[in-house]
């Protein structure tokens, strides 16, 4: 646990970090990504953070791709459009964030030694966001094909609401720099996949970065039904906050207004077959044998 005092101040834990004499690599290829599409604050905030860290690369979804999680796009021709905003070049894909790993790495980049995704728009805490994040979704795929990555994402409820508290863009650049310094210099963790960083929506003089372990649920969803002029229904996803647990990312993001900072394994393997599952295939094979021989 880190406590960065007087923040606003001095950023004394950040302020040194950010000044440290790193030998960069020259020849690191760095992708920076979202789903928040190409016109994020956040995806600049990013860009800002790395451009003179290696060979920088942006591409994002031409327009929002939020809870896309790990979702390709089979059913259309992928197309790539190369802009210029101010002095950020950026790639649009009208596509996911993990279209975009593909088509950087084997189209744009040809080779990415690491994956910066984010800044999201609204956190990333939970198992239940976290599957369906497309912020989280790019740095995964990336893991998948083998390349460390890292996704940044803050709690605020809008764009705007970053664009004007700077104070938080600062800490969040700061952070992001540190971040990609070490990864560089040291190299991803080991028995990591990604690493999930959460801001709160303010910045205070007591600050903290906590590592924090992963909360299941955020939200109790539910389905509400309205019915438009013409008397056809249509339906919105909802959901209410779940009272978080202690020690879980929600809760040091959310009700300790602290930075979580999470690693992720990408291995849905259970460690250890419960004696009670074996008990449960040992049935089913036994019906199946019954099944089969009727």
């Amino acid at each position: 646990m880190l406590k960065i005092k007087d923040i606003y101040f001095h950023y004394v834990i950040l302020w040194k970090a950010n000044h440290l004499q790193v030998n960069i690599v020259k020849g690191k290829t760095i992708l920076v990504t979202n789903d928040d599409g190409v016109y994020s604050p956040g995806l600049r905030l990013l860009y800002d953070a790395v451009k003179d860290l290696g060979k920088v690369f942006v591409v994002a979804p031409e327009v929002p791709k939020s809870a896309s999680g790990l979702g390709l796009t089979l059913h259309k021709p992928l197309r790539i459009t190369k802009l210029i905003l101010d002095d950020m070049v950026v790639y649009a894909v009208n596509g996911t964030p993990s279209d975009i790993i593909h088509l950087a790495l084997h189209v744009i980049a040809k080779k990415i030694d690491l994956v910066v995704s984010g800044v999201n728009i609204g956190d990333n805490t939970s198992v239940q966001v976290i599957l369906s994040s497309g912020t989280v979704g790019a740095a995964a795929q990336a893991a998948l094909e083998g390349i460390p990555a890292i996704a940044f994402s803050v709690a605020v409820e809008s764009a705007e609401e970053l664009e004007i508290n700077f104070e938080l863009q600062e800490l969040i650049k700061r952070m992001v720099r540190v971040f990609v310094k070490e990864i560089i210099e040291y190299g991803f963790p080991k028995g990591v996949d990604v690493i999930n960083v959460n801001f709160p929506t303010k910045v205070r003089k007591s600050i903290e970065i906590k590592v924090a372990k992963v909360a299941k649920l955020r939200f109790t969803e539910y389905v509400e039904r309205r019915v438009d002029p013409r008397g056809r229904e249509y339906y919105w996803l909802y959901g209410h906050p779940k009272e978080p647990e202690p020690g879980t990312d929600v809760y040091v993001v959310l009700v300790e207004k602290n930075i979580a900072v999470t690693p992720l394994r990408l291995d849905l393997n259970v460690p250890t077959i419960s004696t009670d599952f074996n008990k449960f295939f040992e049935r089913v094979l036994r019906n199946l044998g019954h099944a089969l021989k009727a």
